[in-house]
């Protein structure tokens, strides 16, 4: 049984998840406006998939917020055609790199005082997505919380109904033992560090763990 968040960080920290050598953020060229594109792009399919489609934005210099407001949609749905659901992504992406121009006036602008409630006012963003792009875009103190992360909680035990209570109860246990997150690293660390890197460790885990007919108990030896 996992009595706190913190105890499940420990214990993927111990496992050796994430690999060092990723981003400190773990996420992919964080800190960046191609952050926000894959975030999109990464709904309702797997990363690699994602990361072709990226490969074919900046083969095309699509990949920051004035050329892709600029883009032409034909074009840009041809490239984020291996991320699925091309034609909806394609106007979403368009559509939020407008409207941040718009109403930012450039990203770095954005990233300096991001909001939460606009992305969500945003077609097509939800939390999961809102909070990818203000944890690891941003660097702003945001837990993020997807399938994974709630697939392996119910592995334990936890029964959530909503995104909201997974996220308190992750950030809870965070903040309640930060002095012991600061020794297990060996050093203190910024709390969206702390919160992109305990989310990467999730979806590493169960990437390799949280699959097959007996995931539960391969989970909780695991972490035992």
């Amino acid at each position: 049984m996992l009595d706190n968040s913190f105890e499940l960080l420990a214990k993927l920290k111990k496992l050796g998840f994430i690999k060092e050598e990723r981003d400190p953020y773990w996420w992919p060229g964080s800190g960046t406006f191609e952050v926000v594109v894959g975030a999109v792009l990464t709904q309702n399919t797997k990363w690699e998939k994602v990361e072709v489609a990226l490969k074919n934005l900046k083969n095309l210099d699509l990949l920051s917020l004035e050329k892709l407001a600029e883009a032409d949609q034909k074009l840009l749905a041809e490239a984020v055609r291996p991320a699925g659901f091309y034609n909806t992504k394609s106007f979403r992406l368009k559509k939020l790199a407008i409207n941040m121009l718009k109403d930012f006036g450039s990203f770095e602008a954005f990233r300096a005082k991001p909001s939460r409630r606009w992305l969500l006012e945003q077609k097509g963003i939800g939390k999961e997505t809102a909070d990818s792009i203000l944890c690891y875009a941003c660097y702003k103190n945001f837990m993020v919380v997807d399938s994974y992360t709630s697939r392996l909680l119910r592995a334990f035990g936890y029964e959530f109904e909503e995104y909201d209570e997974i996220q308190e109860w992750l950030i809870e246990g965070i903040y309640a033992n930060l002095d012991k997150i600061y020794e297990l690293y060996g050093k203190e660390m910024p709390l969206h560090m702390i919160y992109a890197r305990f989310h990467g460790k999730i979806v590493e885990f169960c990437k390799e763990n949280c699959k097959g007919k007996n995931k539960n108990e391969k989970i909780k030896r695991l972490l035992s």
